[in-house]
Parts: C-alpha cells; sequence; structure tokens
C-alpha cells in the first residue's frame, strides 16, 4: 500500500506516482509526457513532495515503492509548481486569438485553475524565428517550451531525424538539420505531440472564413472517414464516437454550401487502385483477364511499355509519397497512378458535379476537412491541376474545424444529425476503414479479388491480418489459382522493414501516421495508442453494418467514373505522377 494525500491505495509495481495519483482520483498537472515517448520530466509541472525526500520529484519520472507517502499539494509543491509555471509562461509567446489550440491550451488551464499571471516574467524568446515547412506544418519558435516532444516524433518515432536541438541551456532551439540529404515528410508528428501548439499546422481557417462570406463564390465542404470519430473528442464526447450527422449539422450551420462525404471518394479511390493492382498481377494467374483498366488508361500504360512494377504501393497518403520522392525516387515506379480520395473528391465536384449542377467550375471552392497536415501540401502539387486549376482549395486539419466551431459557439455534440449532400453521401463499407491502417489494402483487394476470381468462387471480406495498430501486418489472400501478398506498414519508422523484404510482396499500403489516418498530424490532442485503438475499432464497426461493403457494388460510382471516361477526363481527374524531389 501506498498514501497519497493521506488515502491508502494499492501498490502497484512499476507504476510511476502520476498514474498512481490519477488512479486514486486526484489531479496533478503536466506538459511534456506522453505515452508515445520515453519519459523526459523536463517541464517539471507535475512535482510532488514525497515524505523522507529532500527535494521535491516528478510524478512522472518517479516509481512508486510500496509504503510511499506522497502529498501533491503542499505549500512547496505549489510554490515550485506555480514558478515553473511562469517560467514556462515566459518561453511562450502568447498568440492565443488566432491559435486553433485556444480552446484547448492546457498552459490557460493552468493559468486559471492555480491563480497564474501569464505575463509575470518577461518573454525570453520573442525575437526567434518561425519555421514552416511547405505550406503545411510550422514550428514557432517563440512559443517553444523545450519539451523536445517535437524531436522525439520526428527521431524516435517516425525516423525522418529532421528536427535537431541546437544550442545549450537557454539558447537551445529546436531547428531544421542543415543536412541537406534529409527533409521533412510534413506528417505532423509533432504537431499532435506539441502540448503547447508551438509546433503546429499552418491554418488556412482565416481564407476558409473569408471565402464563405463571398457570395459569388459556392463553398463546399469534404469530410474524410477518420473525421466522424475523432472530432466529437473535441466536444467532450467518447473516443471513437460516430458523429458523421452532427458534422454535417456543424458545416452547415458554419456556412458551407454544399457538405460531402470523402468516403464516396475512397470508394472511387478503391476501385481505380484495384483495376491498377488487378493489371500489374494479372499475368501471374492461370486464367486470361481483360484489362481492367479504362481504355485510355489501358492504351497509354502499352504506349509507355506498362508499368508492372511490384510490390504496388499504395498513394493515399502524400507524406509516404514525399518520403518516396525524396528519400527513395528509385521506388516511384512502384507507386499507384491513383489519385487520393480527397483530390478524386474535389476533382468530381469541380467536373461531374458541376455540369450537373450547371456550376462554372471556377466558381466553387473546395475545403476538405483532414486528418492530416500533409494533405495541404498534397492539395497544392502541380501535378494535381485538372482544367485548369486545383481540384481542392484549401484544407483544414480537423483541430482547425473544432476551433471554427467552438469559435463560433457550435456544440458538435448537441446538434441533430444531417445527411451529407447528394449524390455523394452514399458509401460502402470499403470506403468507411480507409482512415485505419491497412484500409486502403483492403478495401482495393476486396474489389480485386472480386474481379479476380473464378465464376463460383467466394472471396473473403474480412482480411483481419492487415488490420490493427502493430507497425507491420502482413497477409496472404487466395484468389483464384494465384496468392497475393499483402504488407500494410502504419508509422513510416516501420518502413525499413517494408525497404529490406521488397520482394516478398504484392502489394503494399504504407500509411506516414501510427495507426493510419486516426493517428493523423491534424488529429485532436491528445492522440494516444489507446485513443487510436478505439477510432480504430470505430470504422471498422461502420465497415461491418453495411450491406455493400465492395468498393465497385456503388452503383454511383461506377456511374461517375463511366461519365469521366466519356468525357475524355478520367485521365486527368483520377490519375497522377510523381517525381525525385531535392
Amino acid at each position: 500500500m501506498l498514501k497519497i494525500n493521506g488515502k491508502e491505495i494499492e501498490f502497484i509495481t512499476g507504476e510511476n506516482v502520476w498514474h498512481a495519483a490519477k488512479r486514486a482520483g486526484f489531479f496533478i498537472p503536466g506538459l511534456c509526457s506522453h505515452p508515445d515517448f520515453s519519459v523526459k520530466a523536463n517541464c517539471r509541472v507535475c512535482v510532488v513532495e514525497i515524505e523522507g525526500r529532500k527535494n521535491l520529484a516528478a510524478s512522472c519520472s518517479t516509481e512508486t515503492q510500496d509504503g510511499m507517502v506522497i502529498m501533491t499539494e503542499t505549500e512547496r509543491v505549489q510554490r515550485s509548481r506555480n514558478l515553473n509555471l511562469e517560467m514556462i509562461f515566459a518561453e511562450h509567446v502568447e498568440r492565443c486569438p488566432t491559435c486553433v489550440w485556444r480552446f484547448n491550451c492546457k498552459l490557460l488551464e493552468y493559468a486559471g485553475r492555480y491563480k497564474i499571471r501569464i505575463n509575470t516574467l518577461k518573454d525570453r524568446k520573442s525575437n526567434r524565428p518561425v519555421y514552416r515547412f511547405a505550406n503545411a506544418v510550422e514550428i514557432d519558435s517563440s512559443q517553444c517550451i523545450d519539451c523536445r516532444n517535437c524531436v522525439d516524433a520526428c527521431s524516435k518515432l517516425q525516423k525522418i531525424n529532421y528536427l535537431e536541438i541546437k544550442g545549450k541551456g537557454r539558447h537551445q532551439e529546436v531547428c531544421p538539420t542543415e543536412d541537406k540529404a534529409k527533409d521533412c515528410i510534413y506528417c505532423g508528428q509533432c504537431a499532435v505531440h506539441c502540448p503547447v501548439s508551438a509546433t503546429q499546422e499552418q491554418t488556412h481557417w482565416e481564407e476558409v472564413e473569408m471565402e464563405m462570406k463571398n457570395e459569388k463564390k459556392i463553398v463546399v465542404a469534404q469530410f474524410a472517414p477518420s473525421i466522424r470519430v475523432s472530432i466529437g473528442e473535441e466536444f467532450g464526447l467518447p473516443y471513437g464516437e460516430v458523429v458523421t450527422g452532427q458534422l454535417v449539422g456543424g458545416l452547415k450551420q458554419l456556412g458551407f454550401d454544399y457538405v460531402f462525404d470523402v468516403n464516396f471518394a475512397a470508394d472511387i479511390t478503391a476501385v481505380v487502385e484495384a483495376e491498377e493492382l488487378a493489371e500489374r498481377i494479372k499475368d501471374r494467374t492461370t486464367q486470361s483477364h481483360p484489362s481492367p483498366l479504362p481504355a485510355q488508361r489501358d492504351h497509354e500504360r502499352k504506349q509507355n511499355g506498362g508499368n508492372n512494377a511490384l510490390p504496388m504501393f499504395t498513394a493515399s497518403c502524400p507524406a509516404w509519397i514525399k518520403y518516396v520522392e525524396f528519400y527513395r525516387p528509385d521506388l516511384i515506379p512502384n507507386l499507384t497512378a491513383s489519385r487520393s480520395p480527397q483530390v478524386h473528391g474535389g476533382g468530381i465536384v469541380k467536373t461531374y458535379w458541376a455540369k450537373k449542377m450547371n456550376i462554372d467550375p471556377k466558381r466553387i471552392v473546395v475545403v476538405s476537412i483532414m486528418p492530416c497536415t500533409s494533405k495541404k501540401f498534397e492539395a497544392d502539387r502541380p501535378e494535381m491541376v485538372i482544367i485548369g486549376g486545383f481540384p481542392v482549395d484549401y484544407v483544414l486539419t480537423t483541430r482547425e474545424l473544432a476551433f471554427m466551431l467552438k469559435k463560433n459557439r457550435i456544440d458538435l455534440a448537441k446538434l441533430k444529425a444531417g445527411q451529407a449532400d447528394s449524390p455523394f453521401g452514399e458509401h460502402t463499407g470499403a470506403a468507411a476503414i480507409y482512415g485505419a491502417s491497412g484500409g486502403v489494402m483492403e478495401s482495393a483487394l476486396r474489389t480485386a479479388a472480386d474481379w479476380l476470381k473464378k465464376k463460383g468462387e467466394k472471396i473473403n471480406l474480412e482480411i483481419k491480418a492487415v488490420r490493427g495498430l502493430e507497425g507491420v501486418k502482413e497477409a496472404e489472400i487466395a484468389v483464384s489459382q494465384t496468392r497475393l501478398r499483402a504488407l500494410a506498414i502504419n508509422g513510416i519508422g516501420n518502413v525499413d522493414y517494408l525497404l529490406a523484404n521488397m520482394d516478398k510482396y504484392d502489394y503494399v499500403e504504407v500509411m506516414a501516421c501510427p495507426g493510419g489516418c486516426i493517428g493523423g498530424g491534424g488529429q485532436p490532442i491528445p492522440t494516444t495508442p489507446e485513443i487510436r485503438r478505439k477510432r480504430d475499432e470505430a470504422l471498422h464497426e461502420i465497415d461491418k453494418g453495411k450491406k455493400k461493403r465492395m468498393a465497385h457494388e456503388n452503383e454511383e460510382v461506377l456511374k461517375v467514373k463511366r461519365w469521366l471516361e466519356e468525357e475524355g477526363l478520367a485521365e486527368e481527374v483520377l490519375y497522377t505522377k510523381h517525381k525525385k524531389r531535392k
């Protein structure tokens, strides 16, 4: 047994004081700890007094011992904690009015709880620079509290090693490396692990608000599969709760003219990617299959000698694409030519939907709500341009949308459910799992397997081996007289396994963030292993509840795809190219 504030609780071997206090119902503040990393005890906000010890102890790095007597609110603890908070505020230049972390800010919460004056000490970092990486992520050095979570995320979690600590003591600073052999992949894991929003997405919510005030514009929102199981957390709902209807209602209250579900576009992506996968592997089957690709696409492939590189890589994760283009351009032929769901969605809105609604595409502004910071980079890639413009005009992260809703006093948890606009509201179960690790692969495999099977043969819709949060997952899927060898990687830090075992697989999914999109760099904070697990489970429950679970069963998807082919727009809207990057 041990005592915390006079209360006896059971001793658990290996537990730290912070968790023991939480289990006993006592609150201890903290900033720097995260379950994805080893304990650093940098912030010193979580100090406690332990009987018999001379110095205060950081509760996050102190293991409990049988018989220990702990006090969390002595005068000494309060004095030390409050001083540490005042010193942290001196490291953090406040930009609260426009900060997307404003309504969730632990620093402001602690200032209120402990009656801390946030300007007692002079800001000592006010002249430090802001480092911006493409249009996706930024590090504001004037707000950094030196917890080093961003460096751990970049080096230990993702193994990119782009961020470094320069200088010592009060002069230390997080900076991008000067090593030209390294570059940022815009995954945003630095941002989702920063406790004070010094590292964050480059926000676009202000531009979106301006567009919605322009009466000449038609502003369309489209939201990604994983948003529906994560944004509710920002409004006090349980982790993983599905809020699709409330999300639609919230977007319309904000002022969006139309709201579409990217799940529809995910069905399109699954079909397009399945076509290419079937084409690449069909020579391994004993049957003769006609090309599943559109005639124009198949002709182009033959003109260029085809592209049968195996394994075929998924390309829905733009951080993964950036990794290949910069670090391993020799593997570009392995990437599928299919665009991602958000780009497919924007392209279809500005072609098929614009024609159907008799709207000039130049009047349409497409805003994607994404779990990801690298989607901002993807939307601006010149390779994505169609009919003279970008399919997606702005990308907001989950956090940005939550900030906009709160700023406008819209409580998502209390909204009535709305319906996504037609014709892009319906989707299959295959689309729902796009936000989970293994989901892109499983969706395409269901369709490819259905196309390649022999008459009367049944296929397995439950490819459970590629599901879950393990960093490396393998599966073999029997189709007709061949076996498809699949590999799913989540967390770019695990990609070395793929690079060392390329010849073992036919199809590979890589998602740069832990858990895939559910753990994306633009998701609510905190995003922990347990939270990722609950989001993952929620997406698979949506899939399980759908009558149609293969993307090509979505009749509206096939209708849109045929229209694009008949109009000669399929190549431009559905496919892209990749290139080596300096």
